[in-house]
C-alpha cells in the first residue's frame, strides 16, 4: 500500500512558478513509476508528466507542458517533484501525483494504482 500526499499548490500569476510535491509512504517508492496528472473543470484528466522508477532518469512530458515542467524524484526522501515554470491560465486545475507498479510510467490514468487527493494550481491572468 502506497499513500501519496500532494502539496505546493496555490495561486500564482500568468509568467510565475511552483513547485508540486508529493510525499510517499512505504518502503517501496524506488520501485514504483510515478506520474503527474491534472484535470480542470469539465475536463477529463490528463497526463503531465511521468518518471521511471530506475535511477529515474526516464522521462516524459506533456506537449503543452513540455520545456516549462521539469519532474523529479528523490527516492531517499519517497519525493516526487514538480517544477513549473513560465504557467499559464491554461495550466490552472487540479494536480494528482499516482504512483504505478512498473518500471515505466504510463500517460494513462487507468494504469496507476494510487492517487493523492490533490493539490490546486490557479494561475491568474
Amino acid at each position: 500500500q502506497v499513500q501519496l500526499v500532494e502539496s505546493g499548490g496555490g495561486l500564482v500569476q500568468a509568467g510565475g512558478s511552483l513547485r508540486l510535491s508529493c510525499a510517499a509512504s512505504g518502503r517501496t517508492f524506488s520501485s514504483y513509476a510515478m506520474g503527474w496528472f491534472r484535470q480542470a473543470p469539465g475536463k477529463e484528466r490528463e497526463s503531465v508528466a511521468g518518471i521511471s522508477w530506475s535511477g529515474g532518469t526516464t522521462t516524459g512530458y506533456s506537449d503543452s507542458v513540455k520545456g516549462r515542467f521539469t519532474i523529479s524524484r528523490d527516492n531517499s526522501k519517497n519525493t516526487v517533484y514538480l517544477q513549473m515554470h513560465n504557467l499559464n491560465t491554461e495550466d490552472t486545475a487540479v494536480y494528482y501525483c499516482a504512483a504505478r507498479r512498473a518500471t515505466y510510467y504510463s500517460r494513462n490514468p487507468r494504469e496507476y494504482d494510487y492517487w493523492g487527493q490533490g493539490t490546486q494550481v490557479t494561475v491568474s491572468s
